[in-house]
């Protein structure tokens, strides 16, 4: 490692501006010593686990990727966002390439919605001719399957992020016929896996990893080939996509997504008798699914399913799940009836079993095990789901992935909290024969960035003027930093609020989410030097902006999860009857970690300089707001506009 990553080594004779920094030097000798570990019997020795914090700045994929693939072992690479797996497949491999004079046998592996089914391709033409419509996207999609190898959607740059054609097309697991799928040998899906088998890297997102684990775990199949180790890069999402694929849902979307697929088979296979008696228990279903959802508040939100049942009974509760059940197994009754019809009809019967299941699963709980789960529901503006979800994702890891593989890196530029890895031990299940690593960002912070902090007679969020001062005290800084800012919110009633006030009272361009796509805002923000991009959720981390566009990020305040949360309320909980303490134990650190990426967006290179702007004075009027300090970056802290004025060499009156 060292003869290709120190000052005079191999990256630095191939790459005209590269900076040797020890930090990635000492990451890639770490993964490197992991990865030449021994191979004795698995089952004997749980997964080695390297777990290492590198922020911005050291240059971490390389420090991962490269000692990966001179280990010459079969490696998965997961990520949280599509992003980074196309930095790592279009930027950072064909550089390795070059740097190492050697082919990478590389592949990038998405979720199965992602590749177009030919199975479904022609179902849908067939209807579509059948109806004798026009069907220009249609007749474009034809065209590029006669030139594409993959089937990959990434490829239609001009299909929407929401089309309408896509689902009723793509290679969804619920609607594979596997073996006996007549176009299994053109199978986009199946070419992958093939070639997947013969590749020793594999590039896939945390989402398709824990599907796969999942599946496993269940004993029904795999969707990865096998693999020695595993790097979780942005690893510090493991818990929560973790957390999605060992748990339960049902959904009033899975039922209509069924409905739909289920009328358009039985177009295509059946009589017209067949097709209104299939078509009369679909309104029946849907009519019992109505009366169902009706028994939900119309407060949108996540809420306690338990709350729920007992307000409305018991009794009345188990009628409605067995009522509904019943209307279920009589469309499965029906669905099994034509399997000799046509290849798509055992899928059909396979989908009606597992929403049945999961509707009584989570309706009707009847805990077994060690593993407790949280049943809650969600109402959105369309759509009412139930879950059940593990209080604690720890035993699944240790059991189905730490005794499933030899080698685990997890890496992120934040994991710690105050300075501790003992939050991410906890919830990811980790022992103390995991080794932890820490390296500062290499940047400059002390010398080219502020942190500011309001005065002291600033209001607490919990304050009845907090909201008003803060829109007052946003637009005082946009004006010092002429724009050029990133403002991130909580909430989004607090981005709108804040939005509807800057509105005429500045005379640089704001951008606010949701008024246009993620990418053109983006965009938009990268390449108009002095706008204001106001944002929430997502845009807290994956926004790397350099240079003088993003010289400003705005926070409005310590990004605690809402305290009503049933699964956070249930991990409190557990936390509290094991005598831990739950402020400390979890929300102090989940709430670190976002701040951390949040302010992370500022620095995105060496030559960057600007200014991190936290408007909550709880960091200073309460205890737990030294935590918080601590593992924010080295910078300055200063508490009036003017030291902003002066940093930002703005002249005259602050305004």
């Amino acid at each position: 490692m060292r003869d290709i990553f120190a000052e005079n080594g191999v990256l630095a004779s191939q790459l005209a501006h590269f900076e040797a920094r020890s930090g990635q030097l000492s990451m890639a000798e770490a993964v490197a010593d992991l990865l030449q570990g021994d191979q004795e019997d698995i089952s004997l020795h749980p997964a080695r686990v390297l777990v290492v914090e590198a922020e911005t700045g050291i240059g971490k994929t390389l420090a991962y990727l490269i000692p990966a693939i001179l280990s010459s072992r079969k490696i998965v690479i997961s990520t949280a966002t599509l992003n980074l797996q196309d930095q790592i497949l279009n930027k950072e491999i064909p550089l390795i390439e070059k740097v190492l004079d050697q082919q990478v046998p590389v592949l990038c592996v998405k979720g199965r919605q992602n590749y177009l089914c030919h199975y479904r391709w022609f179902q849908y033409r067939a209807a579509m001719q059948m109806s004798l419509l026009d069907d220009p996207d249609g007749d474009r999609i034809e065209k590029w399957l006669e030139d594409t190898t993959t089937g990959d959607r990434s490829e239609l740059a001009w299909l929407p992020d929401r089309s309408a054609l896509w689902p009723k097309i793509s290679a969804q697991s619920s609607q594979c016929l596997g073996g006996d799928c007549p176009e299994s040998a053109f199978c986009f899906i199946n070419r992958l896996r093939r070639k997947a088998g013969s590749v020793r890297l594999l590039i896939v997102n945390h989402h398709l990893f824990f599907s796969d684990l999942a599946l496993r775990s269940s004993g029904f199949g795999e969707v990865l080939p096998r693999y020695e180790g595993v790097i979780f890069d942005e690893a510090h999402h493991i818990e929560n996509v973790a957390t999605q694929f060992f748990g339960r849902t049902f959904s009033q979307y899975q039922l209509l997504d069924l409905f739909a697929d289920l009328e358009r088979q039985a177009e295509l296979d059946l009589d017209p008798a067949a097709v209104d008696v299939l078509r009369g228990m679909v309104q029946g279903l849907s009519q019992r699914l109505d009366h169902f959802l009706r028994l939900f508040p119309e407060d949108r939100g996540r809420f306690h399913l338990d709350a729920l049942v007992e307000r409305i009974s018991d009794a009345a509760w188990r009628s409605e799940i067995d009522q509904l059940s019943l209307a279920l197994e009589r469309l499965q009754a029906l669905v099994a009836a034509h399997d000799g019809r046509g290849e798509g009809w055992g899928s059909f019967d396979k989908r009606v079993s597992e929403l049945k299941e999961n509707l009584q699963q989570i309706a009707l709980p009847a805990e077994t095990g060690s593993v407790r789960y949280v049943h809650w529901y969600e109402r959105r503006e369309r759509t009412i789901s139930l879950s059940a979800t593990p209080v604690e994702i720890a035993g699944h890891l240790r059991d189905h992935l730490y005794g499933a593989v030899r080698f685990c890196v997890m890496t992120s530029a934040t994991l710690s909290s105050g300075g501790s890895f003992a939050y991410v031990k906890d919830r990811l299940g980790l022992d103390d024969q995991a080794e932890f690593l820490r390296f500062n960002s290499p940047f400059d912070y002390r010398e080219r960035t502020l942190l500011y902090i309001p005065e002291t007679s600033f209001p607490e969020p919990t304050f009845r003027e907090y909201q008003e001062r803060t829109c007052e005290r946003v637009l005082d800084i946009l004006r010092i930093s002429r724009g050029r800012a990133l403002v991130l919110f909580t909430s989004l009633k607090a981005m709108d609020l804040v939005a509807d006030f800057l509105d005429g009272r500045l005379s640089y361009p704001v951008l606010v989410q949701g008024r246009a796509s993620r990418q053109n805002l983006l965009d938009t923000f990268r390449n108009t030097t002095d706008s204001v991009l106001l944002a929430v959720a997502s845009f807290w981390e994956g926004v790397d902006v350099a240079g003088e566009s993003l010289s400003c990020v705005i926070i409005d305040k310590l990004p605690f999860e809402v305290p009503s949360d049933p699964v956070l309320q249930a991990r409190i909980r557990t936390i509290s009857d094991n005598g831990g303490n739950p402020f400390f134990d979890l929300q102090v650190p989940r709430a670190i970690l976002s701040l951390r990426q949040g302010a992370g967006r500022l620095m995105r290179s060496a030559t960057d300089r600007g200014v991190i702007a936290i408007l909550d004075v709880r960091l200073f009027s309460k205890g737990y707001g030294r935590i918080f300090l601590k593992s924010l970056p080295p910078s300055p802290v200063v508490r009036t506009l003017q030291e902003l004025s002066r940093f930002f060499g703005t002249e005259g009156r602050v305004v």
